[in-house]
């Protein structure tokens, strides 16, 4: 990374996430001209979402999403770097070329993909978490009108969220009251200290919390959409989807996804961007 853009990173207080560089012995699948740096796959993410993508005890990255970056990085014989940041900042900074993916779980929409080149490769819905024991009885959408939700600010969870109090409201019933938060594990926080009576969030993350026996999930399956990874760059985006058809010609894809127990893509994969 130039010291121009590590003194601009600093400044705006991200987290640079290097990891071990791989063996160099192939050829760099793209071009020095489309990386934000020569032969480095800079990828963005917001580590708040286990088992996706989070940070473990040691301080390391860890998550499907995360072993997904890595292995594309290595076919593309390239060095994989991380940058954590907010998700509100991530479509800015790919379009300034800060970095070169986003792979944080991204939320196709055609508005997004009229902005960047995204290739879907995985399916997402939402899920409410609420208290242990659910007291306050949450079940169907309904149920929130009145209540205060936790939700992450400038994701599609958050326009959802708010889709449904719209809905709620123009049946003529109480809106929710909607806090947003930076990331998803201060929205958690703030449920499990009583400052609010729902967190929205993944089906995946939704559950992970369940299964450590933190929160229940009140509602799940909500607002089904594919997840993509996001790229500025065609030919990025282009040998991406080579990488990503390969693995699934391999099995390695659908190992991936069996893991974490996601819906894998049953077609090959293509680009939904601006120029396709």
């Amino acid at each position: 990374m130039t010291t121009t853009m590590t003194k601009i990173l600093l400044a705006a207080g991200l987290t640079v996430l290097a990891l071990p560089a791989y063996a160099q012995n192939c050829k760099p699948a793209v071009a020095d001209s489309e990386l934000a740096k020569p032969g480095t796959l800079i990828m963005s993410t917001n580590p708040t979402l286990p088992p996706m993508q989070f940070v473990d005890s040691t301080g390391e990255l860890k998550g499907m999403r995360i072993t997904l970056g890595n292995e594309i990085a290595k076919r593309l014989c390239l060095k994989p770097e991380y940058i954590r940041i907010e998700f509100s900042a991530m479509i800015p900074g790919l379009q300034a070329g800060r970095w070169d993916l986003i792979n944080t779980g991204i939320f196709w929409t055609e508005e997004r993909a009229k902005l960047m080149q995204m290739v879907q490769y995985e399916s997402q819905a939402i899920s409410i978490s609420v208290g242990k024991g659910n007291p306050l009885k949450i079940a169907k959408p309904e149920d929130l009108s009145g209540r205060t939700v936790g939700v992450e600010l400038g994701g599609f969870e958050e326009r959802k969220i708010k889709e449904l109090d719209k809905a709620l409201t123009d049946k003529g019933m109480k809106p929710i009251t909607i806090r947003t938060f930076d990331n998803f594990a201060t929205a958690y926080q703030a449920l499990r200290a009583g400052q609010t009576e729902g967190t929205v969030s993944i089906d995946a993350t939704a559950a992970e919390y369940a299964k450590r026996g933190e929160f229940d999930r009140a509602m799940s399956g909500l607002f089904p959409t594919p997840v993509a990874l996001a790229m500025k760059s065609k030919p990025l985006s282009e040998a991406v989807v080579k990488v990503l058809n390969d693995m699934m010609q391999d099995g390695s894809y659908k190992k991936l996804m069996d893991e974490y127990g996601l819906l894998p893509n049953s077609k090959p994969f293509m680009i939904n961007g601006p120029s396709s």
